[in-house]
């Protein structure tokens, strides 16, 4: 039986897209915790393909203020 993914291709690119802009703008998982009022643990487990955890819509709207860019950066241009 094959491993069922726990996030979806559209989750994975829209969490990596988060990581990346976090990353350059030198955003650590503590800050984005804070600012969103979340765990720390929590974001951990967005960013890991151990766990089902994912940023929803507010979640992707809220970071889009923090890292001062749109929502649809998030976003492919085109369908996954």
């Amino acid at each position: 039986m094959a491993k069922q993914e726990l996030k979806s291709k559209i989750d994975w690119y829209i969490v990596n897209r988060v990581r990346e802009i976090r990353l350059e703008k030198n955003i650590t998982q503590t800050e984005i915790a804070v600012h969103l009022k979340l765990s720390v643990g929590f974001i951990g487990h967005i960013e890991s393909p151990n766990f089902i955890a994912k940023y929803n819509t507010s979640h992707l709207n809220q970071l889009a203020k923090l890292f001062k860019c749109s929502p649809k950066d998030f976003w492919p241009e085109k369908a996954l």
